[in-house]
């Protein structure tokens, strides 16, 4: 689906956008190239998937306590109903809320437009220690701005590089940046924008301005074809997730989130204390005697 070759080194790899050889539009949404191959097995892995992630989390954590700058930025992009809120409620919901650093970027509020596009992004970027995970991003100013024709077609082509060099930043800084495209058919948009509305406790969700989005589907599978393969860099790989099927969807996400932290591989800090010390003081002191 990615790399044309016959060997899979990871997870990740089965997924990972690779420019020159990408084509969203052989990507198929229901997929299931790797993994389970049903919602059992997926659950069953899930299981694990979650305690090593909260393993790994807790020493990332601790040692961003410690004076570490290292952090992990989850990107997640899709059109409409592929699944953001699902993916952050079944994947970052694994782990510990202490450690997260969640954001959502709607449209632009005039403060906002005030600045340059990345400065509302620059603000929400995690801290030392923490996961972040990006309800949409600062692609949505080469997605929407480029469909919607917010901005001269010579801006949004130069912020392609302009995103490039941000990530890039953000990797000399100690963040590592892990960017999954959630990809669904228009049909099984369809059925999840009519299942908001026949539910009265999803139709809260649903916004007649959906309709006006989904038409436009297939110019956002153009711009998301430029958007992938002009910022899928070693800086910040795009991933292409399958998510016809949520249960595939949120197993995809949780492994490539957990091969990242495996190769930030963080550590718990040494104490400046002696505990032999400190236990041995413990025991001595007895406040009751």
């Amino acid at each position: 689906m990615a790399k044309k070759s016959t060997q899979v080194q990871s997870i990740g790899d089965a997924f990972r956008v690779v420019p020159g050889e990408f084509d969203v539009a052989k990507v198929d949404p229901a997929g299931t190239p790797v993994g389970p191959k049903d919602k059992v097995a997926a659950a069953a892995d899930m299981s694990d998937v979650g305690r090593q992630l909260d393993e790994l989390q807790e020493a990332l954590y601790a040692e961003g306590s410690a004076g570490g700058r290292r952090r992990v930025l989850l990107v997640l992009q899709g059109m409409d109903t592929s699944g953001k809120g699902g993916t952050i409620r079944h994947v970052a919901g694994l782990v510990n809320p202490q450690g997260l650093h969640i954001a959502s970027f709607k449209k632009p509020t005039p403060a906002e437009l005030r600045h340059d596009f990345l400065w509302r992004i620059r603000r929400q970027v995690p801290g030392p220690g923490r996961i972040g995970v990006f309800d949409r991003s600062h692609y949505e100013d080469v997605l929407v701005a480029r469909v919607d024709k917010l901005v001269p077609a010579a801006e949004w082509r130069k912020r392609y590089q302009l995103i490039n060099d941000f990530e890039a930043e953000l990797a000399e800084g100690g963040v590592t940046v892990v960017k999954c495209f959630l990809h669904i058919s228009p049909e099984r948009q369809k059925e999840r924008l009519i299942a908001r509305l026949e539910d009265p406790t999803k139709r809260w969700k649903y916004n007649p301005h959906d309709i006006s989005v989904r038409a436009k589907f297939s110019q956002y599978q153009v711009a998301y074809q430029d958007a992938l393969t002009k910022c899928s860099t070693p800086a910040g790989p795009w991933f292409a997730i399958p998510s016809d099927r949520k249960w595939y969807r949120n197993w995809a996400v949780a492994r490539i989130l957990l091969e990242t932290l495996r190769e930030v591989a963080p550590v718990f800090p040494e104490p400046s204390y002696d505990p032999l010390v400190e236990l041995a003081r413990l025991r001595d002191a007895d406040p009751l005697r």
